[in-house]
């Protein structure tokens, strides 16, 4: 069947084949081992017969950027219905394009990366992705009824990383940076959602995104101290700052006021300077900064403009692996 959604992506990706199995890397190895005994179906782990109202206040009304607001007073209890349903939506939808992401780059991974302990561990990376795109389209077509399109923040990160041919790019965007940022919304998610099936869901696609941030730090570490140069190092840097700039404004919701017809410059004002919205913004950092700095990443120039991002207080958490 013609896929109409179809989008050629223009990559070129190395092989690496290697022709040395012996294990080299314990740590890596140890990871592998946890990822297979960690694997879960998600027709016996959730109960998809549950009831989902996506009307219901199934996160606090105030993580919608424009609560309490004149924005807000303005509605009735039907369009705040409305507007519950279609963030939760816009929000889920983007979780789900970005494990699509998270599913192509670590198939990458296997496929570039040089030594076979990150090949074997890579490709269970991959059952995992595809189990994360399986259960959010599930969740958004039968519960929640909505789904919305990538946002274009979120699309030109990950066209970034699919793009580039070095794999520890891919290292560096998809498991320090996107899965990093998820990991910390999807914390979020877990904590504050009411509704159980949810909140079942996001606690096993935790578990398997925890071991995916460890993998890129593992993997990166010894590679970003001992190997690049002072040129390569500074790509780097700046490649993350763009990465963390693209993934602060990707939580705007431009696509939810359009849809809604709302005015859409004055929403996105409030929620850049909305304090709830600022501070979880500041808190999807919590996972990177401490493993930018462990990759030995945070150079001044960067410090400084995490300092400007507002997310520079981060750098003394403990660092994932």
């Amino acid at each position: 069947m013609r896929n109409r959604a179809y989008e050629p992506i223009p990559t070129s990706c190395p092989t690496a084949w290697t022709t040395e199995y012996r294990p080299e890397d314990a740590r890596l190895r140890d990871l592998y081992d946890k990822a297979k005994q960690s694997q879960w179906d998600s027709d016996i782990a959730l109960d998809w017969k549950q009831d989902v109202d996506p009307e219901r206040q199934n996160f606090p009304d105030m993580q919608i950027p424009i609560y309490g607001t004149e924005l807000w007073r303005a509605l009735d209890d039907n369009e705040i219905a409305t507007l519950r349903q279609h963030s939760t939506a816009w929000m889920l939808s983007q979780f789900l394009h970005g494990e699509q992401g998270a599913l192509l780059a670590s198939s990458q991974v296997v496929d570039t990366v040089p030594w076979v302990d990150a090949k074997l561990y890579g490709a269970t990376q991959v059952m995992d992705e595809a189990r994360h795109v399986e259960v959010y389209e599930r969740y958004l077509r039968e519960k929640i009824q909505l789904t919305y399109p990538v946002n274009p923040e979120l699309k030109s990160l990950l066209d970034a990383i699919l793009r580039d041919a070095r794999w520890d790019m891919k290292y560096l965007g998809m498991q320090i940076l996107v899965e990093g940022l998820a990991l910390a919304a999807f914390q979020f998610v877990h904590a504050f959602t009411t509704e159980p099936l949810l909140k079942n869901l996001t606690h096993h696609v935790m578990r398997d995104e925890a071991r995916h941030v460890a993998f890129g730090v593992l993997s990166l570490g010894d590679y970003y101290r001992t190997e690049l140069s002072e040129a390569e190092r500074d790509e780097r840097v700046e490649f993350t700052y763009e990465a963390c700039r693209l993934m602060r404004d990707r939580f705007l919701q431009r696509e939810v006021w359009q849809t809604l017809g709302f005015p859409v410059e004055r929403c996105v004002e409030l929620t850049l300077t909305s304090p709830a919205m600022t501070e979880f913004r500041r808190l999807l950092f919590s996972r990177i900064v401490p493993n930018v700095k462990k990759l030995g990443l945070l150079t001044p120039w960067l410090r400084e403009r995490f300092g400007e991002l507002g997310i520079l207080a981060f750098e003394h958490g403990q660092a994932d692996a």
